[in-house]
This record gives structure tokens, C-alpha cells and sequence, in this order.
């Protein structure tokens, strides 16, 4: 271990350092925001000239009213607009949504018995009952027994064909 001062109280007299400058710049900051808020606000409103007769301030409250009129116009047109521009947005989010089309989930394999399918597609009140399986070997075992049959039709044949044969040699 190294043995030596501590640096700890330096860092932490940095530290302080810089968040005293830190804390200097957000004043002098806000002291601009509020000295161009004022300017501004000099520059865009003037202060009001009062002196003069009533039939003055009667002209210059008519001008004030007109050129609130036309500011509520502006801000009613303004609103329609967006109100427009917003159902314009939700119109074409819907056919994006159309044209895209619903993605059909996955269908899921499902073991059903006979029965079951039967009954699913005729509804409950019909009890239908059928052993398909049974009626299954059935077939196999009428497939199994013509197989044979076509095989012991076919050796006859050939022989058939081999007396017909002897018999035109013979003549």
C-alpha cells in the first residue's frame, strides 16, 4: 500500500469548485432569459398611450378589440386545420392497417376423436356414434382378400393362354 496525503479532500474541494461555477452559470443564464423576455416584450408591446380625450381610448380600445377578433380567427383556423390534419392521420393509419391485413395466428393441432368431430359439427342435440376404426380393418382385410384373388386370376390366365397355344400347335 502507498503510504501519502489523502487525496480526498481535494477531490472534494474540486468538486465544490466546479459546482459553485456550475451554480454562477444557471444565474447569469436566467438573468438572459429574463432580460430578453423584457426586450421582447418591449419591442412587440409598447406601452399603451393613455393621455389624450375619450373619443382616443375609445378608437385605440376599438383597435385592441379588432386585433383580438382577428387573432381568435387565426387561432379557430389554426385549430380546424389540425383537427382535419388529425383525422387524416387516423384515415390513413386505418388503411395502412387494411392493406397490411390481420396476420391469422398459427393454427394449433388438435387430437379429436370421431365422435367428437361428429358431434362439434352437428351440435349437441344430435348423438351420433360411429366405430370408424373397426369399419377401417374392415377394408383392409376385403383389400387384402382381392389381392389374392387378382393374383390367382392372372396365373389362370396365363395358363389359358398356354392351352390355346397347344391347342393351335396341335391342329
Amino acid at each position: 500500500m502507498i503510504k501519502g496525503p489523502d487525496p480526498k479532500p481535494e477531490i472534494m474541494m474540486m468538486v465544490s469548485l466546479m459546482l459553485q461555477i456550475a451554480a454562477n452559470w444557471l444565474e447569469q443564464e436566467a438573468k438572459e432569459i429574463a432580460e430578453a423576455k423584457e426586450a421582447y416584450m418591449a419591442e412587440k408591446c409598447p406601452a399603451p398611450d393613455l393621455s389624450g380625450d375619450q373619443a382616443a381610448l375609445m378608437e385605440f380600445c376599438k383597435k385592441l378589440h379588432l386585433a383580438l377578433d382577428k387573432i381568435d380567427e387565426d387561432r379557430y383556423d389554426a385549430e380546424a386545420k389540425l383537427e382535419k390534419s388529425a383525422k387524416e392521420i387516423e384515415d390513413l393509419k386505418l388503411k395502412v392497417v387494411e392493406l397490411a391485413g390481420v396476420k391469422k395466428p398459427a393454427l394449433k393441432k388438435v387430437r379429436m376423436s370421431a365422435d367428437a368431430m361428429l358431434q362439434a359439427l352437428l351440435g349437441g342435440k344430435h348423438k351420433v356414434t360411429m366405430d370408424l376404426r373397426a369399419n377401417l380393418k374392415q377394408v383392409k382385410k376385403e383389400t387384402k382378400e382381392e389381392a389374392a384373388e387378382g393374383v390367382g386370376d392372372w396365373r389362370k390366365n396365363i395358363e389359358d393362354k398356354a392351352d390355346r397355344k397347344k391347342m393351335f400347335e396341335t391342329s
